[in-house]
């Protein structure tokens, strides 16, 4: 195991505190009265779904939080310190050489909530919405929520490896009526890293068809050792019609803290997003996250470390264990898109499958919109024993099939 002065191997109780891994699950994975009654009870369920960290987060965060609170003000608040911009964009500069215009950044309660906004500017009810499945399925509930048709494009798979299919895109772009597309960068729930060859050509066929691409590159930060990313609108730079989605919430774990960057090149959309955007923040959201960007580099460094050997493991355990599993580690994210198809028949709902019989909460392919039979998401944000147990179990209820 690598090297943990940030203790990510220690094991965090949740109970109490509100979290929605410990609390929500029922009402987000299954019918609150379903029956998961099975080999293990629902208090040693172990926890791998919801993508947030068991891990604590960086001291550096805790200490500017600390410090924030030394003021005893806590009232209305927004983001009025031109220092925060500067340092969001130094991180993108350092990591990605990208620097965009601090003059475009606008801020979310979440990249989700911007999602939901956007589409319903952008759209007209008669109009479509091009989404890449499988797919993080509120991509779909931004467009049921407005009243937008959906329009998906299968990713294609090989080896392990996935892949977009251009001539589909290029065919679906083509419809006049489609005008938005939402794209995932790193993409979930597969953990691709688009190449900068890929990114080109989804970008070119979008623009050149006239849509509007919300870029979401919420888990940008959390790359394999050797991977890096790029984002999607710095191949663009003269284009106004890539809306960059970035934050905080995945890459250090402050997803409860309800703060997203927006960056919206296009004047005009960019004044109506702010027409009816509240710019009241939680005074400890910014903070924090600029504590995240100025100081974080090193706890960031030391979770990468720790999730590549997470990934290992995985890897090693399904090649010994369940050889007919199909998973190749990805080049981001800490979620393990894992093809378990050839030990479940066609359509069993997973989710259900493994609460049971394993008494562990992952997300199975249903819960991805599309092209996703036989799938499971694993989260791997997690401290080693926890993974070792509930691969385990994993292992052991599939083995018993």
């Amino acid at each position: 195991m690598p090297s943990n002065k940030y203790q990510f191997n220690k094991v965090l109780e949740r109970k109490g505190t509100n979290a929605m891994s410990v609390e929500g699950y029922r009402g987000y994975l299954f019918d609150p009265e379903e029956d998961l009654s099975g080999k293990y009870s629902e208090e040693d369920f172990i926890k791998m779904w919801v993508a947030d960290m068991e891990f604590a987060i960086a001291p550096e965060i805790i200490n500017a939080m600390k410090e924030r609170l030394e003021h005893p003000l806590l009232g209305y608040s927004m983001v009025a310190d031109p220092s925060y911009a500067l340092s969001f964009q130094k991180w993108c500069v350092d990591r990605y050489q990208w620097q965009f215009n601090t003059a475009h950044l606008v801020h979310a309660k979440g990249v989700i909530p911007a999602l939901y906004d956007l589409i319903g500017y952008l759209c007209k009810p008669d109009e479509k919405v091009l989404i890449v499945t499988p797919s993080y399925a509120f991509f779909k509930h931004g467009a049921d929520y407005n009243g937008i048709e959906l329009v998906c494009s299968d990713l294609k798979e090989d080896h392990g490896e996935f892949h977009i299919d251009m001539e589909d895109i290029k065919k679906k772009a083509s419809d006049e009526k489609c005008v938005l597309a939402v794209f995932c960068n790193p993409h979930n729930p597969t953990g691709r890293l688009w190449s900068t060859k890929e990114l080109v050509a989804f970008g070119d066929v979008c623009l050149e068809n006239g849509l509007t691409i919300i870029s979401d590159e919420i888990h940008c930060d959390v790359l394999r050792k050797d991977k890096i990313f790029t984002p999607l609108a710095s191949l663009f730079p003269n284009s106004d019609k890539i809306i960059t989605c970035m934050a905080t919430s995945k890459t250090f774990n402050l997803a409860g803290n309800l703060f997203a960057n927006i960056i919206i090149p296009n004047d005009t959309l960019r004044l109506k997003y702010n027409e009816f955007y509240l710019p009241v923040e939680n005074p400890l959201s910014v903070v924090a996250a600029k504590a995240a960007y100025s100081e974080g580099h090193a706890w960031l460094m030391e979770l990468t470390d720790y999730l590549d050997a997470n990934f290992k493991y995985l890897k090693e355990q399904l090649d010994t264990h369940l050889p007919h599993t199909k998973f190749t580690i990805p080049d981001a994210t800490y979620l393990a898109w894992v093809n378990v198809s050839a030990y479940f028949s066609d359509n069993e709902n997973l989710t259900l499958y493994f609460a049971r019989n394993a008494g562990v909460l992952l997300e199975g392919g249903n819960m991805f919109v599309a092209n996703a039979d036989g799938y499971i998401r694993l989260n791997l944000a997690c401290p080693r024993v926890i993974l070792e147990e509930g691969l385990r179990r994993v292992i052991e209820a599939i083995l018993e099939k």
